[in-house]
């Protein structure tokens, strides 16, 4: 069952809440990540701080698989129903961090980036991520990297595949990820920008993989990803945006697209 994560909220003024803000909770979504989910889960407690973060898993795949090939001890377990938003939307639902820490389950963080995120937390931010760089040696794709980076500082409105954090009680006031099937990482920052609160984008770079610009094709992956983008901006709905970026069954994939 989908947990409720509209619950009241308490002051989220950065300058009070600066120095009381440290437990984190990562919040992992997967869909039929039997195979992987392991080594993140272990590359967040390898890459974690001095204090133990909380670790939750948010299943949304067919017998919510992935959840009986966990290992590590202590891991929260969710069941959800499919969809990333909803799956976020659900493990946040559990957390009792301070920190809302959202990590795509083949994003391969920085060392210490749960550490990283309590000071960018802790120094003024209530959201933020990390800078991207794409898992391969093609320089078209080291290219689409640069870019990305540069619109995110820009824009401070960076994409799920860069490990967004935000504060626990600002993401309860804004009620969540919007339940969409696309956009629910941008549409989120969105709204905190309009509120004109502080997003900062760290200088470390999580490693993002590269899977589905190798399978479709840079050039029309990016091109493609430009468009929805520019479309979304301009009113056209996620459901109408959805059928464009995953017009075929890529089983995982259709459910949690992990490249933008």
């Amino acid at each position: 069952m989908v947990q409720n994560t509209t619950s009241g909220m308490k002051n989220t003024n950065p300058e009070m809440q600066k120095n009381n803000l440290g437990s984190v909770s990562v919040v992992i979504p997967v869909y039929s990540e039997s195979e992987i989910i392991n080594a993140c889960i272990w590359e967040v407690v390898e890459f974690d701080g001095e204090e133990p973060s909380e670790v939750i898993v948010s299943d949304g795949g067919p017998d919510h698989l992935t959840l009986e090939a966990i290992e590590a001890p202590g891991v929260i377990k969710v069941k959800s129903p499919p969809g990333r938003g909803t799956q976020m939307n659900a493990g946040a639902g559990m957390a009792t961090g301070d920190i809302l820490f959202f990590l795509h389950v083949d994003t391969d963080l920085p060392h210490g980036a749960v550490e990283s995120v309590r000071r960018a937390v802790q120094g003024g931010a209530v959201a933020g991520a990390f800078s991207l760089s794409i898992d391969s040696p093609k320089w078209s794709l080291k290219i689409i990297s640069w870019f990305a980076n540069l619109r995110s500082r820009l824009e401070r409105v960076p994409y799920g595949d860069q490990a967004q954090f935000i504060t626990a009680d600002l993401f309860r006031e804004l009620g969540g990820f919007a339940d969409i099937p696309i956009m629910e990482d941008v549409e989120l920052f969105r709204k905190i920008r309009k509120l004109g609160l502080p997003i900062v984008i760290l200088r470390d770079r999580v490693k993002t993989s590269a899977r589905r610009w190798e399978k479709e094709g840079i050039l029309r992956r990016t091109l493609t990803n430009w468009w929805l983008r520019i479309r979304y901006r301009f009113g056209t709905s996620p459901e109408t945006l959805k059928l464009q970026y995953r017009p075929h069954d890529h089983g995982a994939d259709d459910k949690l697209a992990d490249d933008k």
